[in-house]
């Protein structure tokens, strides 16, 4: 299967350099410079990987990813010169699924992009219903429902659900979910794990400042209650 990456970077150097090393893995790269640019070549061409810089002239890389939210659930990765959680928490909380800082390697770049396309496939559970009171998952459907309604996820947030949901009752560290979620491990950043608790909460919970259903476990993780 072909992968169609889209990279959204305004440094012509930067983006040159990006676009050959990802070639080099054999994916098809279509390139931005600019906010508008990125959203129209979305619009128009089918895409698989975003790569998007958070400081662009004009539409900056956090709108470009709540745009691209509106209406898909594509992985996204956001590249950051800074590391400072001001811009990293910004990015993850505007849709992004994992970041960069800049300057990466390129194997560090191509490992997050296998990372995310692994995330893309179906799960091998089961497709038995996993129902929590109002809350109901159906793995190989990629659904999910509160009270008879369903609601959309991000497949990074349904990785995420699944991870939980399969292991109700248990506390989950943050290291834990970032190994199976984002295949990260211990090098990971817990703030991925933090932020996309927040988003999910956002979506299934009614009161998502006293969940009823994914339960922070302090000092140690996570866990979604029976």
């Amino acid at each position: 299967m072909t992968i169609r990456i889209l990279t959204v970077e305004d440094d012509e150097r930067i983006r040159t350099s990006l676009r050959l090393a990802l070639e080099n893995e054999g994916w098809v790269v279509e390139e931005a410079s600019s906010g508008e640019e990125a959203l129209a070549s979305f619009t128009s061409n089918p895409t698989d990987i975003v790569l998007v810089d958070i400081t662009l002239p004009g539409i900056d890389g956090f709108d470009i990813c709540r745009a691209i939210r509106r209406e898909s659930d594509v992985p996204i990765i956001m590249v950051t010169a800074r590391s400072d959680t001001h811009d990293v928490v910004g990015g993850l909380e505007s849709g992004a699924d994992d970041y960069l800082t800049k300057p990466f390697a390129p194997k560090e770049l191509s490992a997050r992009i296998r990372a995310l396309l692994r995330r893309m496939r179906v799960s091998d559970t089961d497709n038995t219903p996993l129902i929590f009171n109002d809350l109901e998952i159906l793995p190989q459907q990629g659904t999910v429902q509160v009270a008879g309604t369903q609601i959309h996820l991000t497949k990074t947030e349904f990785k995420l659900l699944i991870e939980l949901a399969s292991n109700a009752g248990q506390v989950l560290s943050r290291e834990t979910l970032l190994e199976r979620v984002w295949d990260l491990g211990y090098f990971g950043d817990g703030r991925l794990v933090d932020v996309h608790i927040r988003r999910l909460r956002t979506k299934i919970e009614i009161n998502p400042a006293n969940p009823r259903y994914v339960i922070t476990v302090r000092g140690m993780g996570y866990k979604l209650q029976q």
